[in-house]
């Protein structure tokens, strides 16, 4: 049998296991060293742009629309309160008390989907702030894994005023509007930082849906929703960042 012909033995294929096993090991271990210094960073720098916001952005440009994208930060302390309190309990009222995951919430969107209700979401704010800023749109499999991994670390990395400041700065607020900052110069021409109880829940209640919903026409299921989050302000007041 000719060399050109001779199939590779078995022991040259065993040969490259190990040489793979190397590979792959390399590439977990920068994978989580460079996800954790990334983490690290943005304790301290401000996120500059979303993978959100660049594909909204596109997505206006394929309409044929301008690129828009607005957006002014905020620190944590030059925030209204009130917006705070709001966004804690619209999105989130155990958020001073979790370590990233709200078990009920999750079994109650679990059970709410498994019965054909609509589609209902159980993430924590430090849930939804993972996946803005680190992580692509969409829904999969992995990118929750993904999404759950960097929640994990932004609890462990990051105090939970600064998850509330960057979830905050980075939300989608409207068709090109980032942040509560934007947001209020959109609809209430003021800054955040002198936003009533009733202006602030009324941007929190628009959250889940800000492209088809607005704080400055809300719907009479707005109006509701922003009466219920007042309501349980009074109780996240007594928890939050004292």
């Amino acid at each position: 049998m000719s060399r050109k012909n001779r199939k590779p033995s078995r022991s040259t294929s065993v040969k490259w296991f190990p040489n793979l096993l190397r590979i792959v090991k390399k590439v977990i271990l920068y994978f989580f060293s460079l996800s954790i210094l990334w983490v690290i960073a943005y304790r301290f720098i401000n996120p500059p742009v979303t993978w959100l916001m660049l594909q909204r952005g596109f997505e206006r440009k394929a309409d044929g629309k301008t690129w828009k994208l607005e957006k002014e930060w905020r620190d944590f302390n030059e925030m209204s309160d009130n917006l705070k309190y709001s966004a804690i309990a619209g999105e989130d009222a155990g958020f001073m008390n979790h370590w990233g995951f709200d078990p009920n919430a999750i079994q109650k969107a679990y059970l709410k989907n498994k019965a054909g209700k609509p589609m209902r979401g159980g993430s924590t704010i430090s849930q939804q702030t993972a996946k803005n800023v680190f992580l692509w749109p969409g829904r999969s499999w992995l990118r929750k894994g993904f999404e759950a991994y960097f929640t994990v670390l932004i609890e462990v990395f990051w105090s939970k005023e600064r998850i509330l400041e960057v979830y905050l700065n980075v939300i989608e607020m409207g068709d090109g509007i980032y942040g509560a900052e934007a947001a209020c110069r959109e609809y209430y021409n003021k800054s955040s930082e002198r936003l009533t109880k009733r202006q602030a829940s009324l941007l929190v209640a628009v959250f889940p849906n800000p492209r088809k919903w607005t704080p400055k026409h809300p719907t009479r299921y707005i109006l509701y929703k922003s009466s219920l989050i007042r309501r349980n302000m009074r109780i996240v007041r007594k928890q939050a960042f004292d």
